[in-house]
C-alpha cells in the first residue's frame, strides 16, 4: 500500500531548541499509527510540519503524496489539535455548521452529516445546546466530530480521549476503527497509553526530538527471550532447568517464568520436562504492557521537571 505520511531526516529548530532531530518515519493507507512521547518530545511539532502550520528547518515531509504545505492538500485532511478553544456562544450544532462552510459543504448535505457525526461520537441529544455547557469530555466528543465531517481521508487526532469517560474512549475507538474500515488513515498522538494499545496498528516512541522505536503493539510489548510455563503436576522442577543455564521464577497462578540465556531456545526446558514426566499446560511468550515499554526506553523524566529519588539516601543535605 502507498505511504500516505512520509518524512526523511525531518529537521526543526526554534532559536536554540532542536525539536526534531532528523525523524523518518512512513505511514501506510488505511493504518491507525501512534505516536507516543514526553511533553516537549516533539510529537506537535512534527504534526504541524505535516499539516503545514509550521515550517521545517531541513529534510522532507510528504502528504498523500505530495510535499505539505499547500492548501488543496489540508482540504482532504482532519485535525483535533491538543488544546482546542472552541467559541463557547456556538451550540455543537452551529458550531459543526460552521466547520462545514469552511469545508465547502453544501447546506443540505451539512444538515444530513452534522446529526449522524453528532451521534456517532455520543452527543446528539445536546447538539442545540451552547458548547459552554458542555462538559470537558462532550468538547472533546465535539472536536473528534469536527475534525471528521468532512469524511477526510486522513485525520491527526492529537490527545482524542483526554477527559472523556471509559464509555466515551471505547465509542472513540470504534469510530476511529470504522474510519479505518473506510479506507482512512489515522495518526494518533496519547499519553494515554492503554488507548494506544488498544487503536493502534504501529506505534513510534519520541524521546527529545528523534524516533527511538517504530513497530507493531506486538513487536514492541513481547519481551524476547522469557517464557511463562505451566506445567502438570505444579512442581516444576526448578533446579534442573537452573543447572541447564536457564533463569526461573515463580509468576502468578503456579507457573514459572524462564528467562533463555544468549543464543539459545526454549526447546531444552521442554525436553527436560518431558523426560521427568511433566505435562505441558501452558506456554507463551512474555509480554510486558506498552508503558512498561514506554517507560524503559526514556531515559529521563519531563524535561525541566527533577526526577523523583527513590530512596531517601539519594536526597540532597
Amino acid at each position: 500500500m502507498a505511504n500516505v505520511i512520509e518524512t526523511e531526516g525531518l529537521v526543526k529548530v526554534y532559536k536554540q531548541v532542536q525539536a526534531l532531530k532528523g525523524v523518518s518515519l512512513s505511514v501506510k493507507k488505511g493504518e491507525v499509527f501512534g505516536l507516543l512521547g514526553q511533553n516537549g518530545a516533539g510529537k506537535t511539532t512534527l504534526i504541524k510540519i505535516l499539516l503545514g502550520i509550521v515550517k521545517k528547518t531541513a529534510g522532507e515531509a510528504a502528504l498523500l503524496g505530495q510535499r505539505v504545505g499547500p492548501a488543496e492538500i489540508r482540504k482532504r485532511v482532519g485535525y483535533l489539535p491538543e488544546d482546542h478553544r472552541f467559541p463557547e456562544y456556538h451550540t455543537g450544532y452551529s458550531l459543526m455548521d460552521f466547520y462545514g462552510e469552511l469545508y465547502k459543504m453544501g447546506v443540505n448535505d451539512r444538515k444530513k452529516k452534522i446529526p449522524e457525526i453528532l451521534e456517532q461520537v455520543g452527543i446528539a441529544g445536546r447538539m442545540h445546546s451552547k458548547i459552554r455547557t458542555y462538559s470537558k469530555g462532550m468538547k472533546q466528543r465535539l472536536g473528534v466530530a469536527q475534525a471528521i465531517l468532512h469524511n477526510p481521508e486522513v485525520i491527526f487526532l492529537d490527545e482524542p480521549t483526554d477527559g472523556v469517560d471509559p464509555v466515551g474512549r471505547r465509542e472513540i475507538r470504534e469510530m476511529i476503527e470504522q474510519r479505518k474500515k473506510n479506507g482512512a488513515t489515522v495518526f494518533v498522538n496519547s499519553h494515554l497509553l492503554g488507548e494506544i494499545e488498544l487503536m493502534c496498528d504501529r506505534v513510534a516512541v519520541m524521546q527529545r526530538g528523534s524516533l527511538v522505536r517504530v513497530g507493531t503493539v506486538d513487536e514492541l510489548t513481547k519481551k524476547r527471550n522469557t517464557y511463562v510455563i505451566g506445567t502438570a503436576p505444579v512442581n516444576f522442577p526448578i533446579e534442573s532447568v537452573r543447572q541447564a543455564g536457564y533463569a526461573v521464577k515463580l509468576v502468578e497462578g503456579g507457573r514459572y517464568e524462564v528467562e533463555l540465556p544468549e543464543n539459545q531456545t526454549i526447546d531444552p526446558v521442554l525436553e527436560i520436562l518431558h523426560t521427568k514426566g511433566f505435562r505441558l499446560r501452558h506456554l507463551v511468550e512474555k509480554k510486558q504492557t506498552l508503558e512498561d515499554v514506554f517507560i524503559s526506553m526514556i531515559e529521563s523524566s519531563e524535561p525541566g521537571v527533577d526526577r523523583a529519588r527513590k530512596n531517601r539516601g539519594e536526597e540532597r543535605l
